[in-house]
């Protein structure tokens, strides 16, 4: 198991009127960056099993805690967290560190993230890779009406945006408990108001996937910063499907998409008809994919971007 210990130390970074906890590894190959997006509830820290082997293949990685998460900013206002900030943050990042463009990775939320950037900014985007969450076709309703009619008023996104509060108290009043339950594999699929239940579970199902000590990072960060900075990305769910109204849908750039086969996010079967460019592979795991399967998505993504440097 990887210890913490060898983990980058952060710097806070001041971009976009917020300032950014980033950690920051193989800056000598500046030249070749590439920036490491988390997902919900998540930290950079997730990416602790990639960040070694990016930097020897010769990448400046670069993973923040984006707004919300860590010792990163966490504005009061809800839609300080809508799209154009958050892809905001990155652009603002790229200019601090000196680059045009550079290779993003986004899992879950932080793939949104990079699918979001790549309409809004498709000039600071060289390549994408993204990790469990696929393209997001824009549907007739806003996203949390489509959510609440296909899936119920208790589905968890659904109750993030309707009932502001509630989940992020329940969640931070047992957040070791929820975060122990939540980051496990081969378990069976909660319903609905998985969020809360898990957070309530006194038996987690499923097998770990990670250490006691990998876990206590995740833990002390949400238990002194709460859960509510990161549960306003969902609260931005309908504004950011206003945001992105008028951009061009379709992504030109090179693209990976990584799938867990036991996640319960559905694959995207027209994904090609929005990325073009896209390579898709599956890997026999959960939605935790980077964390469940770190050799092999280690090697996928490396494989990927030889192939991508040799066209």
């Amino acid at each position: 198991m990887f210890d913490p210990a060898d983990f980058p130390n952060p710097t806070l970074i001041a971009v976009n009127g917020v300032q950014l906890e980033v950690f920051e590894a193989g800056r000598e190959n500046a030249g070749k960056p590439i920036v490491l997006c988390h997902g919900w509830p998540e930290h950079a820290y997730a990416w602790r099993h990639q960040i070694p082997a990016l930097v020897e293949a010769g990448y400046h990685v670069i993973a923040p805690n984006q707004r919300g998460y860590g010792n990163s900013s966490r504005p009061v206002e809800v839609t300080d967290y809508d799209i154009e900030h958050l892809a905001g943050d990155l652009t603002a990042l790229l200019d601090h560190y000196g680059y045009q463009d550079a290779t993003f990775v986004g899992h879950d939320w932080g793939a949104f993230v990079v699918w979001g950037l790549t309409l809004l900014h498709p000039e600071r985007v060289k390549r994408l890779i993204n990790l469990a969450l696929p393209y997001q076709e824009r549907t007739e309703q806003p996203w949390s009406e489509f959510l609440e009619a296909l899936l119920g008023s208790d589905y968890y996104m659904v109750h993030f945006n309707r009932q502001p509060g509630v989940a992020d108290a329940i969640l931070e009043e047992n957040s070791a408990q929820f975060l122990r339950n939540l980051f496990r594999k081969n378990a069976p699929p909660e319903p609905d108001m998985a969020m809360i239940n898990l957070a309530k579970a006194q038996a987690p199902l499923g097998e770990p996937i990670m250490s006691d000590r990998e876990l206590a990072v995740f833990v002390s960060t949400f238990q002194t910063t709460g859960f509510t900075g990161s549960i306003n990305w969902y609260r931005n769910l309908d504004r950011n499907w206003h945001l992105l109204a008028d951009v061009n849908p379709i992504i030109q750039h090179p693209a990976l998409m990584i799938y867990g086969e036991r996640d319960v996010i559905p694959k995207f079967e027209r994904l090609s008809e929005f990325v073009p460019n896209v390579d898709e592979i599956n890997l026999d795991c959960g939605h935790w994919i980077q964390q469940e399967m770190p050799v092999e998505t280690n090697q996928t993504i490396l494989k990927w971007l030889d192939q991508q440097d040799a066209t």
